[in-house]
């Protein structure tokens, strides 16, 4: 039985082209692909690749001047933050939460829309599998290349269960029985009709959205389409803690707000979704009220 696509790359001595990450002692990354006969610079000295070409993976190397650097493969969520950008990635926290809550599972047929810089897509093909399939859409051409090579250099080549197409997805839409479909754009609302016709009954949609105005918008837009169960707004942070003896505290920086997150379940054809007791604020949905629902 082969290998899922990628694994290799993820275990055993280092081999020529693989992604290394160098850590410093004062716990900066370095990251690049190790190549026979090349040299790693830096302003602390230099040493040759095949010092690590089959060294095993937790190695210290050390410069010419002296300096020691711990060699690791990049974690996926640290190749996210390090690979070429072409637009803003979806960032860890927000991808793993993507995992969690949109259930994606070993051969699950995925849409997704706004590639980016190929983030997403990487977190989600090693989530599918080889049996899976992930089918992203990206209105750029440009941005499609920078995602094409990220995933590609990330998985060692092209990924089984990928297909990129260049496009509007509500205008290009073909894929049927879906999973899950992730909406990673300015107007998810826009692709609503088009995705409830290709999402299987308790098929999860998600959509990531920046500014609040489009995370109202969003959750309307789902309401008023009338296919889906009630769906759930939320946001994540990340606050980490410095931990030195009995100084433990938690760091002054933390990863604040980078997105919103909107998860609904598509309801079986012809079904309405039960009536939602609330008691929204007073003046929710006053005279000034310009969401879905209007007029």
């Amino acid at each position: 039985m082969s290998e899922p696509t990628g694994a290799a790359r993820r275990r055993g001595p280092f081999k020529v082209g693989d992604q290394v990450q160098l850590t410093d002692p004062k716990g900066r990354h370095y990251t690049f692909t190790l190549e026979a006969g090349k040299n790693f610079h830096t302003h602390k000295g230099s040493f040759p690749h095949d010092e690590l070409i089959g060294a095993p993976e937790g190695s210290v190397v050390r410069t010419t001047g002296n300096v020691a650097y711990l060699a690791l493969r990049p974690l996926l969520p640290d190749y996210v933050l390090s690979m070429p950008r072409g637009a803003a990635v979806v960032y860890p926290k927000d991808a793993g939460q993507i995992l969690a809550f949109a259930d994606i599972f070993p051969g699950a047929r995925v849409v997704e829309a706004g590639v980016g810089s190929g983030s997403l897509s990487s977190f989600l093909l090693r989530a599918i599998g080889d049996s899976g399939m992930l089918h992203s859409y990206e209105r750029r051409e440009d941005f499609a290349e920078i995602a094409k090579a990220n995933v590609e250099r990330y998985f060692g080549g092209p990924h089984p269960a990928w297909q990129l197409t260049v496009g509007d997805l509500q205008d290009n839409l073909s894929d049927t029985d879906v999973d899950r479909v992730i909406l990673d754009m300015l107007a998810p609302w826009e692709c609503l009709e088009a995705v409830s016709k290709a999402l299987v009954p308790g098929g999860i949609l998600c959509c990531y959205v920046a500014t609040t105005t489009q995370l109202a918008r969003t959750v309307e837009s789902i309401r008023e389409i009338g296919c889906y169960a009630e769906p759930q707004p939320w946001e994540s942070m990340i606050r980490n803690w410095h931990v030195e003896g009995l100084a433990v505290r938690p760091d002054h920086r933390m990863i604040g707000h980078t997105g919103f997150l909107v998860t609904a379940r598509r309801l079986a054809d012809g079904v309405e979704p039960p009536m939602r007791r609330r008691r929204p604020a007073k003046g929710a949905y006053g005279d000034d009220y310009e969401g879905p629902n209007k007029g």
